[in-house]
């Protein structure tokens, strides 16, 4: 195992270890905000795949951008669709009848 390597391990496991332990703090009414605002903030990532696709030229890699592509954009759409759920709660409701 190479230093860099051991490195980019390090420093998952440690990103991982921080999130679970900040995303575990947030209150139970913060959840839904939080969650939504970041699969909308991952739409860096289709960026990201718009990008490596460019000089991507094996059939395998353009395999993987076109998976990483769909799971990305449905984290975006998955994202907005929890905002207007949320959202919807906020709204005031018409009539009022029967």
């Amino acid at each position: 195992m190479t230093a860099a390597l051991l490195a980019t391990i390090t420093v998952f496991v440690l990103g991982l270890l921080v999130g679970f332990e900040v995303i575990s703090k947030v209150p139970q009414s913060l959840h839904t905000p939080l969650m939504s605002g970041a699969n909308a903030i991952h739409g860096v990532i289709v960026v990201g795949v718009m990008v490596i696709a460019a000089s991507c030229d094996s059939v395998l890699g353009r395999i993987l951008l076109f998976i990483a592509a769909v799971f990305a954009a449905m984290n975006v759409v998955g994202g907005y669709v929890v905002t207007d759920r949320m959202l919807e709660m906020f709204r005031a409701k018409r009539g009022g009848g029967s």
